[in-house]
């Protein structure tokens, strides 16, 4: 089924006419069988055709979107591939085509064996290795295209944010959006791209003097950054992870030599066992209201001083435990505002805590992270969950 997929929107080409729509060719049933068990090789010319690679650990699709023009992929052992049919030739606007390689769930077809869709507060690491051939001629990039959604898995458009990594281009093509910053993530340099799609946030990170290949990229490490710029949600999933070529012109000979993406679960509440102070915004310390055990005690911000009200044990099993009860969210609330309280530890996920990105503690129950009401620290100052942002006010440092 063609896809229209807006997310694929990019910066138009200068030079170039129009392609040509012709009729695509078909694919028989031979074709479509598991490259990575076929005795042969694997040519699908569907523009929406895909072919299950290494025992359907990937899937190998077309994703011809923008064009009718022919194009072919071919797999061949393992993870490799290559664009054996395509001449396109568009100006601008945006590409004609994304055939590419992923792992996870693609707009509800999910891949086998794979850890994902993973809780991105919950991604305990995500590295990548690709090696790749590129023509010298055409106006393509080189990216992967990570995709995070409220929920595990849409069979549409997902709805957080869009995640590339451009590893190279050629023939004047850019990333949708502007250039907000420049960066050093995972021991590269790179060039951040951001904008705003109808439903979904784009941010590219766009490797300074290209490559053909890299090996054991931290994707994690730009997740994190992509969270902390308030573009990804800590409380969202990262539902796939894909790579392969945007292309504009030409296309023929582009490939994939060999790809891996591994993505795991980090351990459940990233719990230490440690017990002390949780400090956060204005310095002051997690508080529970006048030492109180009963339930439904506000949890609050207040000066430092060494009491039992003070003192968090940071539990092995997610949760932070106080006077021998468990911070919880009110009602097992997931909107913006529902306040923290003190409640009798029940294995609920309302009582489920993890560390996110730039020292945030995210709910498991909400996907949001813990806040201090109106950006306060005054003593009182009442804890709540809400969209993680990567403020000051959603900053904590736990015993250890």
């Amino acid at each position: 089924m063609l896809r229209s997929l807006p997310g694929r929107l990019r910066a138009a080409l200068i030079v170039g006419a129009a392609g040509i729509a012709l009729t695509v060719p078909g694919v028989t049933a031979a074709q479509t069988a598991n490259a990575a068990t076929a005795a042969a090789t694997v040519v699908n010319c569907q523009p929406q055709g895909t072919v299950s690679l290494s025992g359907g650990e990937y899937t190998l699709q077309n994703n011809e979107w923008n064009s009718s023009a022919p194009q072919c992929v071919t797999a061949t052992t393992g993870t490799a591939w290559s664009v054996s049919t395509a001449n396109f030739d568009l100006s601008g606007g945006a590409p004609a085509t994304y055939p590419s390689i992923y792992q996870g769930c693609h707009w509800g077809d999910c891949t086998t064996g794979s850890n994902l869709p993973i809780q991105v507060s919950q991604l305990g690491s995500a590295t990548s290795s690709w090696s790749t051939v590129q023509p010298s001629s055409g106006a393509y990039d080189v990216a992967y295209d990570l995709w995070t959604n409220s929920t595990p898995t849409t069979s549409g458009q997902p709805n957080d944010s869009e995640i590339m990594i451009w590893l190279n281009s050629r023939g004047g093509v850019a990333p949708f959006g502007s250039q907000t910053a420049t960066a050093s993530i995972g021991g590269y340099n790179w060039n951040v791209y951001t904008g705003r799609q109808s439903s979904w946030n784009i941010v590219s990170y766009v490797l300074q003097g290209g490559a053909t290949s890299i090996t054991n990229l931290d994707v994690k490490a730009m997740i994190d950054d992509s969270v902390n710029r308030g573009v990804t949600s800590a409380g969202a999933y990262l539902i796939d992870a894909e790579a392969g070529f945007e292309i504009w012109q030409g296309g023929q000979g582009l490939g994939t030599n060999s790809f891996s993406f591994d993505a795991t679960q980090g351990t459940s509440g990233g719990g230490t066992g440690a017990t002390g102070q949780i400090t956060g915004f204005g310095g002051k310390c997690v508080d529970v209201a006048g030492a109180s055990t009963a339930n439904g005690t506000a949890v609050q911000l207040y000066d430092c001083n060494g009491t039992a009200a003070q003192s968090w044990t940071v539990g092995t099993d997610g949760t932070l435990r106080a006077l021998g009860k468990c911070m919880d969210v009110t009602s097992a609330g997931t909107t913006d505002g529902t306040p923290v309280q003190l409640y009798d530890c029940n294995g609920t996920a309302a009582q489920q805590w993890s560390v996110g990105a730039n020292g945030s503690l995210v709910n498991s129950g909400s996907g949001k992270c813990l806040d201090a009401t109106g950006d306060s620290s005054a003593d009182g100052t009442r804890l709540q969950i809400w969209d993680c942002a990567g403020s000051a006010n959603q900053s904590w440092t736990l015993p250890s």
